[in-house]
């Protein structure tokens, strides 16, 4: 009786958990906020702006990238959350003098200093995909668990696993409120791997929402600090865009 009893007044002192929809709700609803099907889907996506990077997580590593830039050429299907796909590259750049390089063109990795070997790239790769799987959530193969809710920044959140077709899990916490997905996690060869989402500005045309801030932690070090300041969607990209040269210089848009 007494274990009941203890039992009971445990239990009512515990907060009351949200009333959560299911998981595949939740995604759907995160869809919606961020654009609908022109996000779900989108073609390109081009961003820039300035970072902080600190390649140890630690303050002696800091450089700073007073340009910071992306273009990417998003896959039509994605069956596995943590490897290369689609087209991207990546440029960072203080004042003339490049940071780094990093480019997927479909087939081969490169990096400033040229082509990057298969096993290396595999796993610059993993280290780094994850966040598009959340597109492909609600299609045929993949599987959506409601985990326990959480906080971010001071927002409440539910939190997602999802479960790829090839079996890669990755975690995505998504405001109870507006639904803007404000984390994600998953497992890398160099550790637990988050980023966070913040500074969140609509773009009117074609109607896409954007964080303007993205912190990337490893093992709970934080490695980088992006803030975008614009964003352009759906634009055509040239495929030479996705090879690096040894050498050349960081390029805008």
């Amino acid at each position: 009786m007494r274990a009941l009893l203890f039992g009971w007044l445990l239990s009512a002192a515990l907060p009351a958990l949200p009333d959560a929809p299911n998981a595949a709700h939740i995604i759907r609803k995160a869809h919606d906020a961020a654009g609908g099907e022109v996000w779900r889907r989108p073609s390109t996506l081009y961003l820039e702006g300035s970072a902080e990077l600190y390649a140890d997580g630690t303050l002696a590593s800091r450089q700073t990238a007073d340009r910071y830039v992306m273009w990417r050429e998003f896959p039509a299907w994605n069956n596995t959350a943590h490897a290369a796909n689609g087209k991207v590259r990546i440029d960072a750049a203080d004042g003339n003098k490049t940071l780094f390089q990093i480019a997927f063109d479909g087939e081969k990795t490169y990096n400033q200093n040229g082509e990057v070997p298969g096993a290396a790239a595999s796993r610059e790769w993993s280290e780094n995909f994850g966040f598009g799987i959340i597109r492909f959530a609600l299609d045929e193969g993949f599987k959506q668990t409601l985990m326990a809710p959480d906080s971010v920044d001071g927002h409440a959140v539910f939190v997602v696993k999802i479960t790829d077709p090839s079996g890669g899990e990755t975690n995505f916490a998504i405001d109870q409120q507006s639904h803007q997905i404000r984390r994600v996690g998953f497992d890398t060869p160099r550790g637990w791997h988050e980023r966070i989402y913040s500074d969140f500005f609509w773009v009117e045309d074609p109607g896409w929402m954007q964080p303007g801030r993205v912190r990337l932690y490893y093992n709970g070090a934080k490695t980088n600090d992006i803030r975008w300041t614009k964003a352009v969607i759906n634009e055509p990209i040239e495929a030479s865009r996705f090879v690096i040269d040894p050498g050349s210089p960081s390029v805008s848009q």
